[in-house]
């Protein structure tokens, strides 16, 4: 495949073609993450992902080019935001017949204490932490995911693992008791 003419948006479904191959398993991957735990969640995120994708096809020539996948990250977060929007029931997921080896008691109390963690912070302080943590953006990226400058998202950035980690503090299980 000539590169050059993908790159000038000359060949639309080369460059799509390319673009769905380095970026679509980072799409699915960000909205497993986002979305609730249940049975549909893989099939969610999956549909999620080609709403996306599909959006990219008719705004390529929005896309800019060198920079797709935040430009993707940030009309994913659109998109979830719609999904939300929607508040279709969640079934309950499926009870495994055979248990794994893992203690359910030191799983839920790291999981409860990430949670209770997270649902401290503002969504704007969870939005940037995710993307960087969770999605592996660096800070150019990251800037442009938030639509703001680099010095704009390393300033985000800083503030908000300074928030996570008073929120961390806080969601200690013996942070209610008063006890250290």
């Amino acid at each position: 495949m000539d590169r050059s003419r993908v790159a000038d948006g000359r060949d639309d479904a080369a460059w799509f073609d390319v673009l769905f191959e380095e970026h679509a398993a980072a799409l699915h991957r960000y909205f497993v993450r986002r979305l609730p735990d249940g049975g549909t969640r893989a099939d969610a995120a999956e549909d999620l992902a080609a709403e996306v994708l599909a959006t990219a096809w008719r705004r390529r020539d929005d896309v800019p080019r060198g920079a797709e996948l935040p430009w993707l990250y940030r009309a994913a977060g659109y998109v979830l935001a719609n999904h939300r929007r929607k508040a279709r029931a969640v079934p309950l997921a499926v009870v495994p017949e055979v248990p794994d080896d893992v203690d359910p008691a030191a799983l839920a109390v790291a999981d409860d204490r990430v949670r209770r963690t997270l649902a401290l912070l503002t969504p704007r302080d969870r939005q940037v932490l995710l993307l960087v943590a969770w999605d592996g953006l660096g800070r150019d990226d990251l800037a442009a995911v938030l639509g703001i400058s680099r010095g704009g998202a390393d300033a985000a950035l800083s503030r908000a693992r300074a928030r996570l980690r008073e929120a961390w503090e806080d969601a200690r299980p013996d942070a209610a008791s008063g006890e250290s």
